[in-house]
């Protein structure tokens, strides 16, 4: 008999290399005129958080160079760039690091 106490176990992605994942923003479900939207008129947020980052690019002769984003950092990325991915109910976004294009 499974006990309810335990709690559930979060997995974790980690990201190799310059790859970032990142949790993407809720859509906005109305405009500032007060229209809602539907979700087919709602487009993709390009802004989100980084949940974690990876241990940085290697350079040609070996060394690494360490990523410039960190875990908690809330950045603003490119639209077609990444690789969507799905754990249990989670939507995530996995990035290389050239694909983000500022901090905020």
């Amino acid at each position: 008999m499974a006990t309810k106490a335990k709690a559930k176990k979060k997995s974790r992605l980690i990201p190799l290399g310059d790859r970032v994942v990142v949790k993407r923003e809720e859509a906005e479900t109305t405009t500032s005129g007060g229209i809602v939207l539907p979700d087919s008129a709602q487009d993709k947020p390009q802004k989100g958080s980084v949940i974690s980052v990876g241990d940085g690019h290697t350079k040609s002769d070996g060394t690494k160079l360490a990523l410039s984003v960190k875990e908690g950092d809330r950045v603003l990325f490119s639209s077609y760039g990444g690789e969507e991915i799905n754990l249990g109910d989670e939507d995530y976004l996995l990035l290389r690091e050239s694909d983000i294009l500022a901090t905020f």
